[in-house]
């Protein structure tokens, strides 16, 4: 069903992300918070993300209406889908969650934002419809960013997923949809893993952390924002694919690169890369792929010239060389003359 009334339980940075995002797409926000504060800083933030989502969908023609209460009764009883967003405190979103299980109507998804908890544990103490409680993880800035992760719990329903899903669509987001919970879900627990590496590399004095942001912003980044790990190797094992790129490369990574251990390999995880990643190029030639990188890489490159950032700066910094070293034109010298002469 078309959702017309979302419920928000908190009021932060992310809960007013997602106010943002459903108010600009017409669907009407009843807010919650304890702090009868919250109030302004919510439609501050809200005033905030406004100008990006005009210049990203166009001005809305259908604002809608931002409703802010202190009675948690008050949103949960009108709410046809309710995401909890509230400080990432475990045994807080617990009792959140026990709270609104007691109010909400049965057919309404208790969706949490947590960045990390298992939803078995946050639909713990849900007596009566602990099969509609969810993780909806979402990215900052939620009106922008369109990826979130949908993780079940151990007692979340099917029929309860797909209400999920088709909410997060309708509000313009890519569903990621885990099969089954883990702590940190796939997201997160690769930007930590990233992380961590990134702090033993600073903790040996290899690099400054401009350094070593600079590796990622100028080379595997750019990559990322749209082909990811598996698709870049293999493309990076040639018109072979991933199974050259094995053959090529030590795929258990057993070598001094990292401070991270690697899981134990074995044929079962070889078969799954290898379908995983045939399956991603979805019958195109790697010559393909590489070619549709390529176009991607160039329009990334003078969009970040455009905005002075990133690889767009070494772009900028070329073309001035260029231009410099650049001989001057017949005409040129001609004009030159003549103003000596003069």
């Amino acid at each position: 069903m078309t959702i017309k009334t979302i419920g928000i339980a908190g009021t932060g940075l992310i809960g007013a992300g997602w106010a943002a995002r459903a108010m600009h797409r017409g669907i009407d926000v009843i807010a919650y918070d304890v702090s009868p504060a919250a109030e302004a800083k919510l439609k501050a933030a809200i005033k905030t993300a406004w100008p990006s989502l005009d210049a990203l969908r166009g001005k809305s023609k259908n604002k809608g209406k931002l409703t802010f209460t202190t009675d948690l009764a008050k949103m949960a009883s009108k709410a046809e889908f309710i995401h909890e967003a509230a400080p990432e405190r475990e045994e807080l979103k617990i009792k959140l969650f026990r709270d609104l299980d007691a109010i909400a109507a049965p057919n309404v998804v208790l969706s949490s934002s947590s960045s990390g908890f298992l939803p078995s544990n946050l639909q713990s103490q849900c007596i009566k419809h602990p099969e509609r409680v969810v993780i909806g993880h979402p990215f900052n800035p939620v009106y922008l960013l369109p990826l979130v992760e949908l993780v079940p719990g151990n007692k979340t329903d099917a029929a309860s997923l797909d209400r999920a899903d088709a909410y997060f669509q309708q509000v313009g987001m890519q569903v990621l949809r885990l099969k089954k919970e883990i702590d940190g879900y796939i997201c997160d627990r690769l930007q930590e893993a990233l992380w961590r590496e990134a702090l033993h590399i600073l903790d040996k004095d290899i690099g400054t952390t401009g350094d070593i942001d600079d590796s990622i912003v100028y080379s595997a980044g750019m990559r990322w924002a749209f082909m990811g790990s598996f698709m870049t190797y293999h493309v990076g094992g040639g018109p072979g694919g991933m199974r050259d790129f094995m053959k090529q490369f030590d795929p258990t990574l057993e070598l001094p690169w990292t401070d991270l251990k690697f899981p134990k390999w074995n044929d079962a995880l070889e078969k799954r890369l290898i379908d995983g990643t045939d399956a991603q190029a979805a019958g195109r030639s790697v010559a393909q792929i590489e070619a549709k990188r390529n176009a991607i890489l160039v329009d990334m490159m003078k969009l970040f010239k455009k905005h002075k950032i990133g690889s767009g700066l070494s772009l900028e910094r070329e073309e001035k060389a260029t231009k410099k070293k650049k001989p001057a034109k017949k005409s040129d010298k001609k004009s030159n003359k003549k103003k000596k002469k003069k």
